[in-house]
């Protein structure tokens, strides 16, 4: 009996279909620990923050790392975008290696693997500048635009770093062919010379470079599993041991503050910009995963557990953009009738038992914004346009530099739009140069003979 067309494309139909048909040789761990490690974030992102109003004062969103010290620890596990740059390398090697085997150029590769980030940030981007210049008109204030348009670019930050990681990934592909691990403690090196040279008076300005150092060196990681070097759990055991040494040393003796993530009004940061500590955690949890990665590829081989990393997959990028929105309307909805649930204090025992109905209504809302924007997310992929090298190098960078000013200052601007104007055409403009078909420079004159 045949399906009807209704089930033939529900988003667990096609799950299930795709899953079914993953070619022999996939390594389906990578997907899960992607799907995985992307989730974790989204929870961690709930839980962190921490939107109070206190009786006849404004409202307030705090941060519980800040509120309660002691949740900082607990970073060392919700921290994992490390987990998804060593994922990253391993996904880039593979699908270079393949590209090459095809014959394919840069051009080629570079445009495939850009477009599966920078498409789906379009309508985000158009969403948010909407809803700011309708607020704006609507005389809602900048207010609500300013706090709540931070909180949600904050997590695109990864993809404009992620971005730079793409352009980069063959150079360092030959880098690793050529020297193998060494590649790896070079970068990690000098890492550890930056964090050094950044606490001289003066030169603090110097840490900025280890979004280089500190994220190259984790991809290194991935290109190492890609090409087997750990493709014995127990090889991987050492990295995870010494990774755990070197964090413990780091902030034990060398003072680096115990929160793998950025803490408001904390004058030292592991993340913001990363230091040799958060690429200490990277080691340590890449090790962990990699530990015990022959279990979970035996019960990855099962039907359901894959078939819902599969489905996870195919929406990663909606859930990560519009997690923290989904939080920004919750928490606006909630404080218009006069705070609803906002007037508990952060990290007491009652604030905790509400976090289970808080999660679920996130998730509930989620849901809603994913039947929207998910099945766009999967249209958007459809379709890849491949311009020059130059082209995506140059809307690449527009696009990271527009990003980033989002995601350090949000959105929201005094103009008549009621946004910021520059890093929105920015972005736009540099992801329009990475997604439209090539357009040929010169043009040909019409023959006079």
């Amino acid at each position: 009996m045949s399906r009807s067309p209704s089930l033939r494309f529900h988003p667990w139909a096609q799950a299930r279909h795709l899953a079914d048909t993953t070619p022999e040789g996939r390594n389906r761990y990578v997907d899960f620990l992607r799907a995985v490690s992307i989730s974790v974030v989204v929870v961690g992102h709930w839980l962190m923050a921490a939107p109070t109003v206190e009786t006849g004062l404004a409202f307030t969103l705090s941060d519980l790392l800040q509120v309660q010290p002691w949740t900082q620890w607990l970073t060392w596990v919700f921290q994992v975008m490390p987990i998804f740059f060593v994922v990253g390398g391993y996904a880039n090697a593979a699908s270079w290696e393949a590209a090459r085997t095809r014959g394919d150029g840069y051009d080629h590769w570079v445009s495939q693997r850009l477009q599966r980030l920078v498409r789906p940030v379009i309508p985000f981007i158009l969403a948010w500048s909407a809803f700011a210049f309708v607020a704006r008109w609507a005389g809602l204030g900048r207010r609500i635009v300013d706090t709540g348009s931070v909180a949600a670019f904050v997590p695109t930050w990864f993809l404009a770093v992620y971005v730079l990681l793409i352009l980069l990934a063959p150079l360092m592909y030959r880098l690793w062919r050529s020297s193998g691990m060494t590649s790896f403690w070079m970068l990690a090196a000098g890492a550890a010379v930056v964090d050094v040279v950044a606490r001289v008076p003066g030169f603090p300005w110097v840490s900025w470079v280890n979004y280089i150092f500190v994220w190259l060196a984790i991809h290194q990681l991935g290109f190492a599993w890609h090409d087997g070097v750990f493709a014995q759990g127990k090889r991987a055991l050492p990295f995870a041991l010494g990774g755990f040494a070197a964090l413990v040393v780091l902030k034990g003796m060398a003072g680096y503050p115990t929160s793998m993530v950025t803490v408001p009004g904390d004058t030292a940061a592991n993340s913001n910009p990363p230091t040799l500590a958060l690429l200490a955690l990277g080691v340590m949890q890449a090790g962990l995963l990699l530990v015990v990665q022959a279990r979970v590829r035996r019960w990855l081989e099962g039907p359901t557990p894959w078939s819902l990393t599969v489905l996870v997959n195919g929406i990663i990028m909606t859930v990560y953009l519009w997690h923290a929105t989904v939080m920004v309307l919750l928490v606006g909805l909630l404080e218009w009738p006069g705070g609803i649930g906002l007037h508990l204090d952060p990290g007491t025992g009652v604030w905790w038992a509400t976090r289970i109905p808080w999660l679920l209504v996130l998730l509930m809302m989620l849901a809603v914004l994913l039947a929207v924007f998910g099945p766009l997310e999967a249209r958007l992929r459809t379709s890849v346009s491949t311009p020059s090298t130059l082209r995506n190098v140059v809307g690449a960078l527009a696009f990271c530099v527009g990003l980033v000013a989002m995601a350090n200052g949000g959105i929201g601007g005094t103009n008549l739009l009621g946004f910021w104007l520059w890093p929105v055409l920015l972005t736009l403009g540099g992801a329009m140069l990475v997604v439209l078909p090539g357009v040929p420079w010169r043009v040909r004159r019409p023959s006079t003979g």
